[in-house]
């Protein structure tokens, strides 16, 4: 068979130094890729200002604040619906004895009728040996009757009053379940904030570490400066009372004297030995001095000032003690914790959470404030702490900080309460 010869001409070869084309592409996207990393990892790398770590802490720890306060509520609520569920099925169990006793007695009553047959009434007279033995026998029946039907009645009435409480018993369970959920909840929110606020802590390197302090005590002094100037303005406006009360004191001398001076023989001499006394706006001033002036009724010696300094007396003593979130002593506290167990030493009863303790006794002016006042802090109101005069507190301040004195300008105020 003749071999047809190819019509394709022979590819001439051409040498090149052109790289070839899979090496090039390799090349080029190993290079794309490296600068592409370059680019998306510069802007995620730098570390962030310690001023933001600062902030971000803060607000983590209010955060946690804020969870406790729910967590405390959530405790003190289940407490309570767990002693209302108790009570509810101690009377179920109560009720249902009573109920069992009727059943009881009913069925005594049915086993007495089944026994005597049933006996009707006109069979009753013919077998009477005579009429009043009939009739004697039918009241004795009758009263029988009466007390059977009581018998039923009672049960009806137990069995009914057993059911309705059943189901409030139930109903607080059902109560008692979700408020414990919540209060898992809150228990969890609060580890996580305080898990991620001691993340970024610790991430912190030596240096880092020793700016976030200066910039603590830098806050801390100013905070002071400011409580510093509200204690100076405060002792101004009680020194002008205390003036304004010493002035008006010595008017109303004067006019005593003059009184007497111009009054007519023994007159003079009674009108002298009472005038003081019957001035009842001037005795009590100069029995107190002037130191109490300014109080108005709740200066030293008044009410609130003893109970006031009781709990100050109480607060004093729990410096120290380590910050516990959701505890109130006797050896750790939380913040409300602290304050609801100051004020207990003195008599009264707060109730648990910043956010119930803010709603009791008088809303009062930071400028106002006098020892023994609560103070509460942020605008969810998650802190508080109890006033001591001189722009300062005493309180609880946060996890792994101790119970101590501090600037009510530490932190933004919400508002303040006078609890008694």
């Amino acid at each position: 068979m003749p071999v047809l010869a190819s019509h394709r001409k022979p590819r001439t070869k051409v040498r090149t130094t052109t790289p070839a084309v899979g090496f090039t592409t390799a090349a080029l996207a190993s290079v794309t890729l490296l600068s592409t990393q370059s680019a998306t990892a510069a802007p995620t790398e730098p570390k962030p200002a310690i001023e933001e770590v600062q902030k971000k802490v803060d607000e983590l720890y209010r955060q946690a604040g804020s969870a406790t306060q729910q967590y405390n509520h959530a405790k003190a609520a289940s407490t309570a619906q767990r002693t209302k569920v108790d009570t509810l099925l101690s009377d179920v169990a109560k009720r249902t004895e009573k109920m069992n006793e009727a059943r009881r007695e009913l069925g005594a009553y049915a086993a007495a009728q089944y026994r005597s047959g049933g006996i009707a009434p006109t069979a009753t007279f013919f077998l009477a040996d005579d009429p009043q033995s009939y009739f004697d026998q039918s009241q004795v029946m009758s009263r029988s009757t009466a007390r059977q039907q009581k018998a039923v009645d009672d049960f009806r009435t137990q069995q009914a009053d057993a059911a309705k409480k059943r189901a409030e018993a139930v109903q607080s369970l059902e109560t008692l379940t979700e408020t414990q959920t919540t209060l898992r909840t809150s228990k969890k929110n609060v580890q996580a904030k305080l898990t991620e606020a001691r993340s970024l802590l610790s991430r912190l390197t030596a240096e880092e570490k020793a700016r976030l302090a200066e910039l603590e005590r830098k806050k801390e002094a100013e905070a002071r400066k400011k409580a510093a100037k509200l204690a100076a303005r405060q002792a101004a406006e009680a020194q002008q009372r205390a003036d304004a009360e010493k002035k008006a004191r010595e008017e109303a001398a004067k006019e005593s004297d003059g009184d007497s001076a111009t009054g007519s023989g023994g007159g003079a001499g009674s009108g002298g030995g009472t005038g003081s006394g019957s001035g009842t706006g001037t005795g009590p001033g100069a029995g107190t001095g002037t130191e109490t002036g300014p109080g108005a009724g709740t200066g030293t010696g008044s009410g609130y000032a003893a109970k006031a300094e009781k709990v100050l007396a109480f607060a004093r003593a729990q410096i120290g003690k380590p910050y516990v979130w959701g505890a109130s002593g006797p050896s750790s506290y939380d913040c409300s914790g602290l304050t609801q167990a100051a004020w207990r030493a003195a008599g009264v009863t707060l109730p648990r959470t910043t956010w119930d303790q803010v709603k009791v006794g008088t809303r009062v002016a930071t400028s106002d404030l006098q020892p023994g006042d609560l103070v509460f802090f942020y605008d969810d109101i998650s802190h508080v702490g109890v006033y001591k005069g001189g722009g300062m507190m005493i309180h609880a301040p946060k996890p792994g900080a101790n119970v101590r004195e501090e600037s009510i300008y530490y932190m933004p105020i919400y508002g303040s309460v006078r609890p008694a």
